[in-house]
């Protein structure tokens, strides 16, 4: 994986109140239905995990994490569309799961639009299984609802067991 261009590192960076503006925008354009500026502005205020990825000054993409007691529930995960294809997601979601075991989370869980075959491929590939579906989960098109697909990864085993294959 290389940034957009080779002389500029890739970092990851705390999301901050001076960053939504950028962040609504890429949400705008990666997803059907996007979360509002008001969504990640809620996440910033209640201390939930938000991080960028950049390059420069680029915005790569970014992920927002909710910790709970022994897991970590993932709310939102985007590359910005011209930087995809990339491995930037599989990126994020290695930090993610590195952070969320510092945290003390035996899990990662998430849901994914039933329709995003992309992205459950990549959640597969990354060592989350499909667990169930929630039923009309999502808004969709006129009105109507979508399923999501519930995932999990298991981070470690509890203690004194031993971790699932």
């Amino acid at each position: 994986m290389s940034p957009p261009d080779d002389a500029v590192p890739v970092r990851f960076e705390a999301m901050t109140e001076s960053h939504l503006d950028a962040v609504t925008t890429v949400e705008q354009l990666a997803h059907p239905h996007p979360w509002q500026k008001r969504h990640f502005a809620d996440c910033l205020a209640s201390a939930y995990e938000t991080q960028l990825l950049m390059a420069g000054d680029t915005l790569l993409g970014y992920f927002v994490a909710m910790k709970g007691v022994d897991e970590v529930h993932l709310l939102n995960l985007a590359v910005a569309p011209a930087h995809q294809r990339q491995g930037w997601a599989r990126l994020m979601l290695d930090a993610l799961a590195l952070w969320s075991t510092g945290q003390g989370a035996q899990w990662l869980w998430l849901e994914a639009r039933h329709s995003n075959t992309r992205a459950i491929h990549i959640y597969k590939a990354h060592g989350f299984r499909s667990v169930g579906l929630r039923r009309q989960y999502y808004p969709a098109a006129s009105g109507s609802r979508e399923d999501a697909v519930v995932m999990s990864l298991q981070l470690r085993a509890p203690h004194g067991q031993e971790s699932a294959p």
